[in-house]
């Protein structure tokens, strides 16, 4: 910063104030978008969902029978179906002989009309696939975490927001006209894609709008609260909504409604002054000066403010890449330890989303009930996270969740009602604990990398949640196993995030060199010199330079 006089970019917008017209409708629209994200992730609940089934009877056991007697053919379980004996052709004829069901099966309809297990018989040696088509999908969104970060930083928070937000919303439509399994999963793949890129897009152009303090209510009562809000209008869609294929078609219909944004939401101010576009910067602040009714300085980013604000581009525009997440030391210690922690928490957060199936209630009900308890941590993260230093609420959210799935397992099986309250207890605690994720790596990446920063933590989250659907399936062999590690990993996760830096009330950093030390002695002079380091060399552009 030239003579230590230069402002930062929340200081000179400060005439903006906090919550004026401007700031609202980008709250209100961006929280809006957050909608559809919200249910897309866990649709598969109901759309990929088992319904009750058994094997059909011999076709020439119609010839005596009726097609009631063929439906309710009997069989030791759902797989398998006794054999005729001999020549017999009504149901008197039954061996105790058994055989795979080579009719195929009869699924009931009392819960849906059809989903895609029941379409393309994913069931018995086919029931693999119904977990693989769900870890398809998070691979999906693990792609969209590392590709449209960058994308982000180098085109423009708006332009992947909306680019993502109508291939979300088309590959959506597609998708439900799918005539195979494989067609299913591919387009599920991209519709992993398009979900994480338009949330992350949201999340940091918001963020880069609003002030300190807006900031923080947009992450958690703004972007989290319309996540948890779409979470909780899946079961009542479903509900109303039976068969798969048009329960995608609906879901589509808020992105394409979103698209009309466009002409509200502007680019980030802050990316625009990164890529030294300062006239286009000035023009969006000039604008949300109107809509505030405040008059804008005559010159807003002066030319001192100008050169700091894009010190680190030298004599030559740089373009930044992943390699920059550990070009130093702190910013190399903030990304690997938050690779561990966000998939720690989308393990478990995940995992608790698709085992509505494995709770043997409702499944609406038990989706809604689980919906309901991520708003309500929702709103208990945002009334606490002014009150308490960061690294404290994140660690004790996730040592609550963690310790709850251990002492689940000690409930004695006659006792479920203290078995679901545990649950709840414990998704509270993840829900809490997730959200906040959002809110502190925000505040502790750079502007230069934040969408990137935020790509590679996503990735390293959809890496848990690929790995979620399988530890649900072994949960239909033992109820118990699911819990053990997802407390285990929320306790390892809750003892690390006690070394982040307390990010509370502190200025949104925009340069590398401003990113914070963990909090521990070991590192301290090594992060404080490699900072002061950073700072200087950024005034210098020679090859000795770490800028």
């Amino acid at each position: 910063m030239p003579g230590g006089k230069a402002k930062d970019f929340d200081e000179l917008t400060a005439f903006l104030g906090d919550y004026g017209l401007f700031q609202i409708l980008v709250f209100v629209l961006l929280s809006v978008s957050a909608i559809p994200c919200g249910y897309m992730g866990v649709m598969v609940v109901f759309v990929a969902d088992t319904p009750k089934y058994h094997c059909k009877g011999p076709i020439n056991c119609t010839r005596n029978g009726t097609d009631a007697e063929q439906n309710s053919w009997i069989g030791p379980d759902s797989c398998s179906r006794y054999k005729l004996n001999g020549s017999r052709t009504d149901t008197a004829g039954l061996d105790n002989d058994t055989e795979q069901c080579v009719d195929g099966w009869v699924y009931s309809t009392e819960i849906y009309t059809a989903t895609i297990v029941s379409e393309w018989d994913l069931v018995c040696d086919s029931a693999w696939k119904v977990p693989f088509s769900t870890s398809v999908y998070f691979v999906g969104v693990l792609s969209g975490s590392f590709i449209c970060g960058h994308l982000s930083d180098r085109f423009g928070r708006k332009t992947v927001f909306f680019l993502t937000m109508i291939l979300q919303a088309v590959i959506t439509l597609v998708q439900a006209a799918s005539v195979s399994w494989v067609m299913f999963c591919v387009f599920n793949f991209l519709r992993g894609i398009g979900q994480i890129s338009n949330y992350m897009a949201s999340l940091v152009l918001g963020s880069e709008m609003l002030s300190p303090s807006a900031r923080v209510n947009f992450t958690v009562f703004g972007q989290c609260l319309g996540y948890g809000i779409g979470y909780a209008l899946l079961p009542l869609l479903a509900y109303f909504i039976r068969g798969w294929r048009m329960l995608l078609v609906a879901s589509a219909i808020p992105s394409i409604l979103n698209i009309s944004m466009w002409w509200v939401i502007p680019e980030s101010p802050r990316w625009l002054l990164q890529k030294g576009r300062v006239e286009e910067a000035e023009l969006v602040i000039r604008n949300a000066a109107k809509k505030n009714n405040v008059s804008a300085p005559e010159v807003i980013f002066g030319t001192e403010e100008c050169l700091w604000l894009m010190q680190n581009k030298g004599d030559e525009e740089h373009t930044y890449t992943y390699v920059d997440l550990i070009r130093t030391p702190n910013i190399r210690n903030i990304t690997i330890l938050g690779v561990f922690i966000w998939m720690s928490m989308a393990l478990v957060f995940f995992g608790l989303s698709l085992n509505t199936s494995n709770l043997n209630g409702n499944v609406y009900l038990d989706c809604f009930i689980l919906a309901a308890t991520d708003i309500a941590a929702y709103i208990v993260t945002g009334l606490l996270i002014f009150r308490a230093p960061r690294p404290t609420f994140l660690s004790s959210t996730m040592m609550i969740c963690g310790l709850m799935f251990l002492v689940i397992q000690l409930v004695p099986k006659d006792m479920p009602v203290l078995f679901h309250v545990f649950a709840i207890m414990g998704r509270i605690g993840v829900s809490c604990a997730y959200c906040f994720l959002f809110v502190m790596f925000t505040e502790l990446t750079p502007t230069v990398v934040r969408n990137m920063g935020l790509g590679i933590h996503s990735t390293a989250a959809c890496t848990g949640s690929i790995i979620s659907p399988y530890l649900i399936y072994m949960g239909t062999y033992n109820k118990f196993l699911p819990y053990i590690i997802f407390g285990t990993v929320s306790i390892m996760a809750a003892c690390l995030s006690m070394l982040f830096p307390d990010t509370r009330n502190s200025k949104l950093p925009d340069l590398i060199s401003q990113a914070k030390p963990l909090r521990c002695c070991c590192c301290a002079k090594e992060t404080a010199t490699a900072q002061s380091d950073a700072t200087e060399g950024c005034k210098d552009t020679n090859k000795n330079s770490p800028c």
